[in-house]
Order: C-alpha cells, then sequence, then structure tokens
C-alpha cells in the first residue's frame, strides 16, 4: 500500500512510523534526581493541548494562543483531508484504543503583533497595556490590521502577502491601531474555524482556550463576537500543554481520571448580531486580499 503527497509523488506506507500509544509507561529516568520515576507521557506541543483542554469528543476545539495561534479540532477516528488549507493530523492514543486525529490551523503573527506594538511602533510600555488601550475606543471605525509580516499561513499558505494597515483617517489613533491588532488575531483564528467547519462537516459549537493572550479578558469576548460562539477559558489551563502531557502520563500510572478537572471555565458569549459579525468578516477578507501578491 501507499499513500500519496504532492510532493513526491507516493510513499509506501511501510516507510511511514508506527502510531504508537501517547499514555504509556514507556521507561523510568536513570539518573538524577529523577531517577526510578516512570515516563509515561508523549504528546506533541499542540497535541497535548487539546488533550489538557479535554477535547475528546469529535468536533471539539481548542486554540492556543502564543507568539502565533494554533488551533486544533478532534476529528474522532476518522482521517479527514483538509480541502481548505489545513493540516491533518494525529492527536492522540490512548494504550490500546483507536489513534484520535485532528485537523490543525496555524496562525503566524498571534501575540507577535502586541511584542510589534510595544518594541517596534512603542505605543504601549508593556504587553498587558494593550487591553486598557484597546478598550479605550468602541471599535475600530473601519480600521484593518493584517500582520501578514512574513506572509500568511492556514488556510491562504501565502508567502507573497505583507503586513497592512488599511482604513486609516484623520480620526485615527494609536487605540484604534491595538484594538484592530487585537481583532486582527480573532479574524485569523475565525478562518481557521470556517475552514475547519467545511471540512468536517461538524460545526464547532465552542472554542476552548489557552496561552498567555488568554489572560486579556477583552480580547476573549471580541473572539467570541467574531467566531459566534461561545469562547471558554479555564485559568488552570494557560498552560494547557504541560497540563496535557502530565494528564497523559497520569492516565498511564492510573493515578488522575482525566475527565476531571479542578475549577471551572469562564465562559465568553457573543455580543454582537449575526449580520454586524457578517460584515465585520467580508471587511476582513477584503483586507486580506490587498494584502496578498505584494513581495514577488
Amino acid at each position: 500500500a501507499v499513500v500519496s503527497t504532492q510532493s513526491t509523488g507516493s510513499v509506501p506506507l511501510r516507510m511511514l512510523p508506527k502510531i504508537c500509544s501517547s499514555s504509556e509507561v514507556y521507561g523510568h529516568v536513570a539518573h538524577g534526581k529523577m531517577t526510578g520515576k516512570p515516563i509515561a507521557g508523549n504528546l506533541g506541543d499542540q497535541q497535548a493541548a487539546l488533550f489538557g483542554q479535554q477535547c475528546y469528543a469529535k468536533g471539539q476545539a481548542k486554540c492556543t494562543y502564543g507568539t502565533g495561534c494554533f488551533m486544533l479540532s478532534n476529528t474522532g477516528t476518522d482521517i479527514v483531508q483538509s480541502k481548505h488549507g489545513l493540516l491533518t493530523t494525529v492527536a492522540y492514543k490512548l494504550g490500546d484504543e483507536p489513534a484520535v486525529y485532528a485537523l490543525e490551523g496555524a496562525v503566524a503573527i498571534g501575540g507577535e503583533v502586541v511584542r510589534w506594538l510595544r518594541d517596534n511602533l512603542q505605543i504601549i510600555s508593556k504587553s498587558s497595556d494593550i487591553e486598557g488601550l484597546a478598550t479605550s475606543v468602541d471599535s475600530t471605525h473601519d480600521l484593518y490590521f493584517v500582520p501578514a509580516f512574513s506572509g500568511l499561513y492556514a488556510p491562504y499558505w501565502d508567502p507573497t502577502a505583507r503586513g497592512l494597515i488599511i482604513g486609516i483617517t484623520a480620526y485615527t489613533s494609536r487605540a484604534h491601531i491595538a484594538r484592530a491588532a487585537l481583532e486582527a488575531v480573532c479574524f485569523q483564528v475565525c478562518e481557521i474555524l470556517q475552514s475547519m467547519d467545511a471540512d468536517s462537516g461538524v460545526p464547532l459549537q465552542c472554542l476552548r482556550t489557552d496561552g498567555g493572550m488568554t489572560q486579556n479578558t477583552m480580547f476573549l469576548g471580541l473572539q467570541a463576537d467574531i467566531l459566534g460562539i461561545p469562547v471558554e477559558c479555564r485559568k488552570e489551563s494557560a498552560e494547557a500543554t504541560a497540563m496535557g502531557a502530565g494528564m497523559a502520563a497520569a492516565k498511564a500510572l492510573g493515578v488522575w481520571n482525566v475527565e476531571v478537572l479542578p475549577g471551572g471555565a469562564v465562559q465568553f458569549n457573543p455580543t454582537v448580531s449575526v449580520a454586524e459579525r457578517e460584515e465585520k468578516i467580508k471587511r476582513w477578507k477584503d483586507a486580506v486580499q490587498r494584502c496578498r501578491n505584494w513581495s514577488v
């Protein structure tokens, strides 16, 4: 049997690695202060965050907001080949149970846009200042910021795109730019969600979130408004990657019920009309098209 790839034609399946369990005792630490301790969890970065966010059911998804943004949606035991610019990946495998798969979309510039405003434009002194600055205006007043500093990732995969701020008027202030920067992250995640819905046929009902940007509650409200679905954030899941790896190890050792996590999630619900949301997404996509084919 062979698997077809766009770049190499066909690759014999026997050349591909076997999918093994993410949760079992692989061995024990041989040296150092942790000698004898079991090594029992084995998950990739974003897969661990998906597991740590308890996205165990088909159609559940999480987004990690770090320097970039990484969104994964559980597709169950189905291997869904994306037709909308996403990647197909193994999510996790628990013991002898079948492997669980996911669709993944990546945004190059997430929290990095806040650092850029701080260090390059110097319109804020520290990253946390962006929340207060962006909240000081009620909207961007039709200003859009596409932070394609080195091209666009999913779903466009366009290395020719470059950054764009459009809609500037004499009224525009640093507060409008700050708000547009936060909205830009939300719009990029929204486009990944739209691709996931189209590929999986299972519309997402709620997005679970983690990562540094989730400390900004105003940002999470914007994300809910732009997605049109509730956004959840659990304080204990700010570092969901470490949590997920630990949970997989704990399950293998039988010392933790991974169905239960301490604390509750804070939910942010959409507050804008469908018409307003759709118009803003339309304008965003127009701005994206204007920034493409710049670096040729």
